[in-house]
């Protein structure tokens, strides 16, 4: 019943992430340790190195996924890009969505995930959307503190 009806499994966050040069990685880390530090059950996958097969059974297992992603050619990257296909292929819904996008300059992964996401039923997206600019900062780290505070009620 709970598969069928698109239902959460157990309580807690996935966090599902691409990186190129391993700072949007130090992101979904970092994350995941404050969300831990508030008791929260967090998981956390590398799209480009962990069997997908788990990560989208994370992602249906869970109410809160975080996609973490770095833009790529004014897109997303694709490991990401394929991962959201795949959750959009098996209907993804009624869940709460989180997105921690990187970019030097021009920064998209989010606008661009949240674009492929439009035909998701009840999902709830975070009020904070943590944006970093290469490399983590003093600003990119409260952003990452305040979504972690927000997904952890």
């Amino acid at each position: 019943n709970i598969w069928s009806s698109y239902g959460v499994e157990s309580e807690g966050v996935f966090i599902a992430y691409a990186s190129v040069y391993g700072n949007t990685r130090k992101a979904a880390d970092m994350l995941a340790s404050k969300l831990a530090d508030k008791g929260v059950h967090v998981t956390v996958s590398d799209l480009a190195r962990d069997d997908w097969a788990e990560c989208l059974e994370d992602a249906f297992r869970y109410g809160k996924l975080v996609l973490a992603a770095p833009t790529y050619n004014a897109d997303v990257f694709p490991a990401m890009k394929e991962f959201i296909n795949h959750l959009t292929e098996r209907n993804y819904q009624n869940r709460t969505v989180a997105f921690i996008e990187n970019g030097s300059w021009a920064p998209m992964a989010a606008k661009v995930m949240t674009k492929m996401l439009e035909g998701s039923k009840n999902l709830t997206y975070a009020a904070t959307t943590v944006t970093v600019r290469g490399v983590l900062n003093a600003d990119s780290e409260a952003q990452i503190a305040a979504l972690a505070d927000e997904l952890s009620k």
